[in-house]
């Protein structure tokens, strides 16, 4: 095993060298890297066997996370590369064979502005008290945006912030805040239980990395009325459609209680998408939602699938739609057309901005 942990760092030193953000071990191919959004196998390196991917995979587990892989197929994890950088992890199985993938964090925060986010957001880390969502496609940054957002906090206010994660992803230095970072399954039970225990701990601020059933979603909205900053991500792809998802999670006869506590606590909603460059890498495409008089009154009313019409008319107050910021890119010429339209959420109101 120790060999197999040697090649595995190897493996992952391949990552880095290669600037790629992604790392998959499948059985019957070569490791495979995502490299600016698209796959590249790594050309010198040998097909993998069913053995090579489980002692791979197994060489970075602990005894305690092997067995628990056994019982329940796969696991979440996170390691860090001899100090060097840190990845998120996934081993699971597929057709009867092991499978792994390795997401790489860098190990330096980036700003709000380093991230080219809008610098609006700055005001959601001066709020003191309500719910803030980033939203979009599995590995477009929720959570490097997150992390850009309670860093700033980190930076700039004297808080406790928490944060309740599966796993641990980005490592926050702590500087004018105490923040401690929960890990489900190490720390804390589950979300639910480390969310409703930190109104025991006097926490100021708290992140969730991920919302994902009715209590978690309750007690987050409940903490965000009673004085809490809460941050958290869904898997949604627009404003819209994460009020309705947050909504339609609960049953009937506690959806209009849930959508007036919404409607009080939202504080906006970021959904970003990561979009291949003309010159390079990828880029920001973004909606930006923010919960004024009339995105409340919307909510309360359960007419959801109206804000994306108050996105479209609220430019002066620093809301931005998904075609907007893809018509500006293709303006700059720093997306193509093409790229603009696979990402569009209307493409003939896209084509429209443009004057197609």
């Amino acid at each position: 095993m120790p060999n197999r942990q040697q090649e595995m760092y190897d493996l992952l030193e391949e990552v880095l060298k290669k600037d790629a953000t992604d790392l998959h071990l499948v059985v019957g191919r070569r490791p495979v890297l995502r490299i600016n959004g698209s796959l590249y196998p790594i050309e010198d390196r040998p097909v993998l066997s069913e053995d090579d991917v489980k002692e791979l995979s197994f060489s970075l587990l602990s005894p305690d996370q092997q067995e628990k892989f056994q019982v329940q197929k796969d696991i979440d994890f996170a390691c860090n590369y001899l100090n060097k950088a840190r990845f998120r992890a996934n081993v699971y199985r597929q057709m009867g064979f092991l499978s792994s993938e390795f997401r790489f964090i860098p190990s330096k925060i980036r700003t709000i502005e380093e991230l080219s986010l809008p610098s609006i957001l700055s005001q959601f880390t001066r709020a003191t008290q309500g719910f803030f969502l980033v939203v979009g496609p599995s590995g477009h940054g929720k959570s490097t945006a997150l992390a850009a957002m309670i860093d700033e906090i980190n930076h700039t206010r004297f808080d406790h912030i928490m944060t309740i994660e599966d796993p641990v992803e980005y490592l926050f230095q702590p500087d004018k805040c105490i923040i401690d970072q929960r890990e489900v399954g190490i720390d804390v039970l589950d979300f639910h239980r480390g969310l409703r225990s930190m109104f025991r701990q006097d926490a100021d601020v708290v992140m969730i990395g991920e919302m994902r059933d009715p209590e978690t979603i309750s007690t987050a909205i409940t903490a965000a009325e009673t004085g809490h900053l809460i941050f958290s991500t869904l898997h949604t792809n627009t404003a819209a459609q994460t009020v309705d998802r947050i909504i339609d999670i609960f049953p009937p006869h506690q959806q209009s209680q849930i959508r007036s506590q919404l409607a009080v606590t939202l504080l906006g909603v970021l959904s970003r998408r990561l979009i291949p460059c003309e010159q390079g890498g990828m880029i920001n495409a973004i909606e930006l939602l923010i919960a004024n008089t009339a995105v409340r009154n919307l909510i309360r009313e359960g007419k959801a699938h109206q804000i994306d019409m108050v996105i479209d008319t609220s430019l002066e107050e620093g809301m931005i739609s998904l075609n907007r910021s893809l018509a500006d890119l293709v303006l700059r010429g720093l997306v193509s057309f093409e790229n603009a339209e696979l990402y569009s959420p209307s493409p003939a109101e896209l084509r429209l901005l443009l004057g197609q």
